[in-house]
């Protein structure tokens, strides 16, 4: 889960000012994390205090969402989902943006079967993002996490994602010069799922994400996650990102991960 964070802070400064090269340091005093990492640990935070009844997970996620990003008017959010995120009746609205994947990481890690990801990830995701493509996104996403976790190679996880989601049928060298900004799933996430395959390690996975262009934070925060699962993170990578955090989601870093243990 703290990998898609890390890959939210780096992401944060290219989002509107894109920069399609693996030449840059990851961390600056321009970094922040954005509504991915507040959400990401929203969810988090509803996963840990559904655990007990995963029935009540929609609910949590509603409230959890709601109430963490509150804090954080000012991080980012897309229109809908900031009407969304202030509604005393909130509904699902359709939508299939790539906010239904960015935030979906700890499903991935907390989940104990595929057929439990697929339960949870829908609970959390139908709602707001309840149109196919937002589903589809999420459960790819966090399917993939569970794999990594579980010691799928690459190349498994990869052959999973082509039989069950989408067509791996690009390189990143083909799509960085024409890449554009895109916020839908089916626009987005394989792009994000290339850059983990095209991958060497923790790093260089997050510098392939910042690399093409486009949602740069959400693309970045998505690699990081499944990043993460399968590389580990770094402890000096770790102990930066970190720093970025305020007491509120530091807090709920440290929760989930006593309870999830890599």
């Amino acid at each position: 889960m703290l990998g898609a964070i890390i890959g939210d802070i780096v992401g944060s400064r290219f989002e509107l000012d894109n920069h399609k090269s693996k030449d840059f340091e990851l961390f600056t005093s321009e970094c922040f994390p954005t509504d991915d990492s507040v959400m990401s640990l929203a969810v988090a935070k509803a996963l840990l205090e559904s655990k007990s009844d995963w029935a009540q997970l929609s609910y949590n996620a509603v409230r959890c969402m709601q109430e963490v990003g509150r804090c954080y008017p000012n991080c980012g959010y897309g229109g809908h989902f900031f009407y969304w995120i202030l509604s005393d009746n909130p509904q699902p609205y359709g939508s299939y943006g790539n906010g239904a994947a960015m935030r979906i990481s700890a499903v991935g890690f907390a989940a104990e079967s595929m057929e439990e990801v697929k339960i949870l990830s829908r609970a959390i995701t139908e709602v707001s993002h309840n149109h196919p493509e937002g589903f589809k996104g999420a459960e790819a996403v966090a399917i993939a996490i569970f794999l990594a976790r579980k010691g799928y190679s690459l190349l498994e996880i990869r052959n999973y994602i082509e039989r069950h989601y989408y067509a791996m049928d690009f390189t990143l060298d083909q799509i960085r010069e024409t890449y554009i900004f895109d916020v839908t799933c089916q626009g987005s996430v394989p792009q994000a799922f290339q850059a983990f395959f095209e991958s060497e390690n923790f790093e260089d996975a997050i510098k392939n994400a910042i690399s093409i262009g486009g949602d740069s934070d959400t693309i970045a925060a998505i690699c990081g996650g499944l990043a993460e699962a399968y590389y580990g993170i770094p402890d000096s990578i770790r102990q930066e990102a970190l720093s970025f955090l305020d007491e509120r989601l530091l807090e709920i870093v440290v929760e989930f991960e006593n309870i999830y243990p890599k």
